[in-house]
């Protein structure tokens, strides 16, 4: 099976038709299952809303009202098809049970405590207990503060670099672990570095009651100063609006200049 045909898998063994995230969690698998799918969701998301890949690059599911953008394979557009090779390998590492981070900061943490959600919000706060119907929710809310977050930071430069790094507990993962479409990271690496002090925003948090997401976004202070009223409006419409790259229309392979953060993975 070639490349492409596993990034399409990816997209429609996860977000089958009509489905997003399970109804009910009763157990780890499940649990597993559950945040893998949002974590995908929101960094396909990301991808979307910052203009990276056209159209092409994406299949259309829905979450109760909100109209999710998931990202599938694209042979014209190369950089598409090293993303899901990153998130298939944070699969890895969470199957592993290797915590991981991110610059869009995605942390998991793994627990047998009851979950508590707390979304930084002045209006919402979901503490102790795992209610499927809580956990929904505070999926739908962090997707949408995330689209609300990233449609208000404005387009990004014509050239820019996209890249994914991870970070592991010491003491439970093995000195020579990478998944796959990783190496270890250069000593003294630049790695991720903001000219001035940059701003750090927390989206949200949502907990199963065996895994536990974080995600936080942290940018230059220039753009987010008209953010803070919208991004923690619960009830605010959200709408998809894509921004940026459309090779297609043009009738061009997509040259976005993505680096993955430590190897390539191949094009077969």
């Amino acid at each position: 099976m070639n490349i492409l045909k596993k990034t399409n898998l990816f997209a429609f063994v996860f977000f089958p038709q009509g489905t997003v995230f399970p109804s009910q969690i009763t157990n780890e698998r499940e649990s597993l299952l559950m945040v893998k799918k949002l974590f995908a969701t929101s960094v396909s998301c990301i991808m979307y809303l910052r203009g990276l890949f056209p159209e092409s690059c994406y299949g259309e599911r829905r979450l109760d009202d909100l109209s999710l953008k998931i990202l599938r394979g694209n042979k014209k557009c190369p950089g598409s098809l090293h993303i899901i090779k990153w998130i298939q390998g944070c699969f890895q590492a969470l199957e592993k049970k290797y915590n991981v981070t991110e610059i869009y900061q995605f942390k998991f943490k793994y627990t047998t405590e009851g979950a508590t959600m707390d979304f930084d919000s002045t209006s919402t706060s979901f503490e102790s207990g795992t209610y499927s119907d809580d956990i929904k929710k505070a999926s739908i809310l962090l997707i949408r503060k995330l689209y609300i977050l990233t449609q208000n930071l404005g387009p990004l430069p014509n050239e820019v670099i996209l890249t994914m790094k991870l970070h592991y507990y010491k003491e439970v993962t093995p000195h020579d672990y990478q998944p796959p479409g990783f190496k270890e990271e250069e000593k003294n690496s630049r790695f991720l570095r903001f000219e001035g002090e940059p701003v750090n925003m927390q989206v949200g948090l949502v907990s199963t009651g065996f895994h536990r997401m974080k995600v936080k976004v942290t940018t230059e202070p220039s753009r987010v100063s008209d953010l803070e009223n919208n991004l923690f409006l619960e009830n605010s419409s959200t709408e998809i609006a894509h921004q940026g790259l459309d090779c297609d229309e043009k009738k061009e392979e997509c040259n976005n200049q993505v680096r993955p953060s430590f190897r390539d993975p191949p094009l077969l």
